[in-house]
């Protein structure tokens, strides 16, 4: 099996919510059968006094209570989970929700349960299995513990400014193995073409259904390169769209790899994940905060929230090094060109759409003020010049906007809240997004 159909097939596990129930199942059948067979040495026949009947009450409950359980919670869950997709965005389903592993290890509990309560009813006959019907009793009352944690657990996962938490721990999380350096004083600007000046020896086209590029294996591709001294172009980059006949690969160099080789380095699939796509949790929040500034929703604080995370990631990632799409030998030999975003791609994902959206609103315009006069004080000066561009903008636009002179001036004020923080509140310390 390929690289790219093992990365499908662990997403795959990550984010499907029958994979642990039906682990439970097997699971079931093992430890049934080991609780019978260690019955003798566990001694519980007088401890769990049960009779015949007691016993099997106790398990009539317990059935009906986990199949409740069950059935409540998946159809509740899925409820919720559209609710908070069409709320925030449809895609934190697949990139959070679907991934929480509290939500899939307690339905677990729930059909182990009851499949072992079902399994020890179906096995009770004139004698009662004292040690089968005690642990029957536990899991039942873990059960009901677990229930109701879950529901706690639910209703705090699907609030906003939980679900933007969680967005931006996986995007720094991302951020960190796709620019694993940190940005020195004399980082130059590479965004010149890295590409050799030769025409490249093949181009090899995308052959399948129309998908989007989720992962790549650089570390693979390297050696590959290493190995046939040649230079591989990685055309798209992770998060592109590609359809059938688009350019995939370019190849420079006598000695080419393989091309069913390069494509097993491939990961596809039908929308962007958060795990090698360092622009997708931006690009999450962004559309968190812009939903919430429609007219139909009108929902500015949540923009805040959502905003406040974009600080968080957008100062982070401007102290990491952004220019190691070219990756070289240790002889300083080209060997692989996969392209990633530069410090301009995130400045304008995180400002552009919420600026032309949100500065009509004094909260968003107060709050994208304070983003961009914090960034200026704690990133590097080569920083710089695109966080002022964009202070240029939020300015002319807000001239545009607000014709009364103290609305105006009281849009241009820098407030870490949005609104009601204060004057000069925007000027927070280092350590707020670090």
């Amino acid at each position: 099996m390929g690289w790219n159909r093992l990365y499908s097939l662990r997403s795959y596990i990550k984010s499907s919510l029958w994979l642990v129930p039906f682990l439970a199942l097997l699971f079931y059948i093992l430890a049934i059968r080991l609780v019978y067979l260690l019955e003798p040495w566990l001694g519980w026949t007088e401890q769990w006094p049960w009779g015949l009947a007691g016993s099997q009450r106790l398990l009539e409950t317990i059935i009906t209570m986990t199949l409740t359980f069950v059935v409540f919670t998946f159809g509740s869950l899925l409820v919720a989970i559209q609710i908070a997709g069409g709320q925030l965005t449809p895609r934190i389903i697949a990139t959070t929700l679907l991934r929480d592993n509290a939500i899939r290890f307690t339905v677990g509990l729930f059909i182990f349960t009851l499949l072992f309560a079902t399994g020890a009813l179906a096995r009770l006959e004139s004698d009662v299995h004292q040690a089968v019907v005690g642990v029957a009793g536990i899991l039942g009352f873990l059960s009901i513990a677990a229930f109701l944690y879950l529901i706690d657990y639910a209703a705090r996962l699907l609030r906003p400014v939980s679900i933007v938490l969680r967005v931006s721990e996986e995007g720094r999380a991302v951020i960190e193995e796709v620019y694993p350096a940190m940005a020195t004083d004399d980082e130059v600007d590479t965004s010149h073409d890295p590409r050799p000046s030769e025409r490249p020896a093949k181009s090899i086209l995308y052959r399948g259904r129309p998908a989007i590029i989720v992962a790549v294996n650089t570390k693979a591709l390297f050696g590959l390169a290493e190995k046939t001294r040649s230079v591989v172009e990685l055309v798209p980059r992770v998060g592109d769209f590609v359809a059938s006949g688009e350019p995939l690969f370019r190849l420079y160099g006598a000695n080419v790899p393989e091309e069913s080789v390069l494509r097993t380095m491939i990961a596809f699939g039908p929308e962007r994940t958060l795990e090698q796509d360092a622009t997708f949790a931006f690009r999450i929040l962004v559309d968190i905060a812009i939903k919430a500034l429609s007219k139909a929703i009108n929902d500015p604080t949540t923009a805040v929230l959502a905003i406040d995370q974009l600080q968080r990631l957008l100062c982070y990632v401007g102290k990491r090094s952004l220019v190691g799409e070219a990756l070289m030998n240790q002889s300083g030999e080209l060997r692989v060109i996969c392209r990633t975003p530069d410090w301009e791609d995130f400045v304008k994902v995180t400002f552009s759409e919420i600026r032309l959206y949100g500065a009509e609103n004094f909260q968003i315009a107060r709050r994208l003020r304070a983003v961009l006069e914090y960034a200026l004080q704690v990133l590097p000066e080569f920083r710089h010049a695109a966080l002022e561009t964009e202070l240029d903008l939020l300015d002319r636009r807000l001239a545009e906007l607000y014709y009364f002179p103290e609305d105006l001036a009281l849009a241009r004020v820098a407030d870490s809240q949005g609104l009601g923080g204060g004057k000069g509140s925007g000027a927070s310390t280092p350590t707020a997004t670090t």
